[in-house]
């Protein structure tokens, strides 16, 4: 999930019982049989997984990113492809975790954030060391915008490191390469383009890479919010969480924020999106200003 997951959210899954589901309707002229029951097991599935409630008018996006698993994987049935995940914990996971979580992101997407992430940068000496998660890297557009603000606030030689992680094993990679097509980037201005990135030439003309300094101040890693096995040893200034915890129902999004608060400093900063209001967690975050919050 930012950058940010964008898979629809809709209410709890914990109490699906898919077998206990009639098969439903199977809609005619597809390549697989596709039934309201497979579609009930992908929802328990994901949620158990990733915590993602996926809305109930989403059977089209699920049937078109699946089939494609189960054209890799050789199943000629969502209902025997599932059954084989339910019975198995190895790499086809991760497979169908990336299938159902799509990736949208830009440099810089909301701008106010950044402007009040360089000001914060800004209140305390240059020397002093800061540690930042962004837990939604998506292919990178983010945590690159967060550092780009780091060394234009600090400088390039500032001690500043930035965790980068997604549950998404395939955007993590592309995030670590740090390469993008110019015409992705027109929202930045020839100031940052020239400082901070390197233009392809003849067979890679059109496409742009980040410079190693920028890669360089990045740890990229896979966690997943809902699992209680983050690697931190060591608590974090600045926390980026935006556009994921929409797509969680009520109780997990209280599991995450928990979790967040444990390995925020006292006082450190949280950024989430737009449409995310933790109101009801005033006793973990106060408001400190537009969908940012300081830990209690």
């Amino acid at each position: 999930m930012s950058s940010a997951r964008r898979p629809e959210a809709a209410g709890a899954r914990e109490k699906l019982v898919a077998t206990a589901l009639p098969p439903g309707p199977v809609v005619q002229g597809r390549e697989f049989v596709w039934t309201d029951a497979d579609f009930s097991r992908v929802q328990a599935l994901i949620y158990q997984r990733a915590g993602i409630n996926l809305h109930d008018g989403k059977h089209a996006m699920v049937y078109s990113r699946l089939s494609r698993r189960l054209r890799e994987t050789g199943y000629t049935s969502f209902r025997d492809y599932l059954t084989w995940l339910e019975n198995h914990d190895g790499p086809e996971w991760q497979e169908f975790v990336n299938a159902l979580t799509t990736n949208l992101t830009a440099f810089f997407r909301e701008q106010h954030h950044f402007e009040i992430f360089a000001t914060l940068l800004k209140s305390r000496p240059a020397s002093t060391p800061w540690r930042v998660w962004c837990n939604a890297a998506s292919t990178g557009e983010e945590p690159y915008s967060i550092v780009m603000t780091a060394f234009e606030s600090l400088g390039n030689n500032a001690s500043f490191k930035l965790t980068a992680s997604d549950i998404d094993s395939k955007v993590l990679a592309s995030a670590s390469q740090g390469v993008y097509r110019l015409e992705n980037l027109k929202g930045l201005s020839q100031e940052r383009l020239q400082r901070f990135f390197m233009r392809g030439k003849d067979s890679n003309a059109g496409l742009i890479r980040v410079k190693p300094e920028l890669r360089k101040a990045i740890d990229f890693l896979s966690v997943n919010l809902i699992r209680d096995d983050w690697p931190f040893k060591e608590p974090f200034d600045v926390v980026f969480c935006r556009n994921v915890m929409i797509y969680f129902d009520a109780p997990t999004q209280r599991k995450v924020l928990e979790r967040i608060h444990r390995v925020l400093k006292p006082g450190g900063m949280l950024f989430v999106g737009h449409a995310e209001n933790f109101s009801e967690s005033r006793d973990l975050f106060t408001l400190r200003g537009k969908t940012v919050y300081e830990r209690r």
